[in-house]
């Protein structure tokens, strides 16, 4: 087990500031799912599948989301600059995080995400390298390998790497270009028998409530 998270602990960070524009339905932290807001169901995944604790950082309706939902066992922070972008988010999560922890990174509106999916990135963390949930396309049983996976969230980042990833944030993406610039530090692993990974953006996909 050499090389693996033995030494660490991971704090969560849910990332749920957005405004929802696009439903038109408000944050879509306070989307119903399964009876409770689906932010409440993200971090708690995050909290049941291994982290030691979850930071929420709230941001649009954040007074509204923190009324609503049960949030009791989570810290919350609120980032007052969230129509910048995600990235802001972003890197107050990261801020509010214990230092020394890894980084375990979900987006509020991923209803498919599971305890199992989280506890699977755990098990498998390497030492300095950046372990992400991958998903194969829809209608792909099969998934054609390791190739035709489609990288997604939860996101979990090294402490080892956190000051590195927080200097490439801009804007509305979070990783995402420190992904790009070194993919080589990226472990894909299959989390397909847990869900499609798709996240909520559009009317169309609030399907993936029920």
């Amino acid at each position: 087990m050499e090389g693996r998270m033995q030494e660490r602990q991971t704090t969560g960070i849910v990332l749920a500031a957005g405004s929802g524009t696009r439903l038109g339905r408000g944050p879509k932290a306070l989307l119903p799912f399964r009876g409770r807001p689906l932010v409440e169901a993200v971090a708690g995944s995050l909290l049941d599948g291994g982290c030691r604790e979850v930071v929420v950082v709230l941001g649009s309706g954040a007074a509204e989301v923190a009324a609503a939902a049960e949030l009791g066992r989570f810290r919350t922070a609120v980032n007052p600059d969230w129509p910048s972008g995600m990235g802001s988010s972003f890197l107050l999560g990261l801020a509010a995080a214990d230092p020394a922890d890894h980084v375990m990174v979900a987006l509020a509106d991923q209803p498919g995400l599971t305890p199992e999916t989280v506890r699977r990135l755990l098990a498998v963390h390497h030492s300095g390298r950046i372990t992400a949930a991958a998903y194969r396309p829809q209608g792909d049983p099969d998934g054609g390998g390791q190739a035709r996976l489609r990288r997604g969230h939860p996101l979990l980042i090294d402490a080892e790497l956190r000051a590195a990833v927080a200097a490439t944030v801009a804007g509305d993406a979070g990783a995402r270009g420190f992904l790009r610039a070194h993919p080589d530090v990226v472990d894909e692993v299959d989390c397909s028998d847990q869900s499609t990974g798709e996240d909520i953006d559009t009317p169309d996909q609030l399907h993936l409530l029920r």
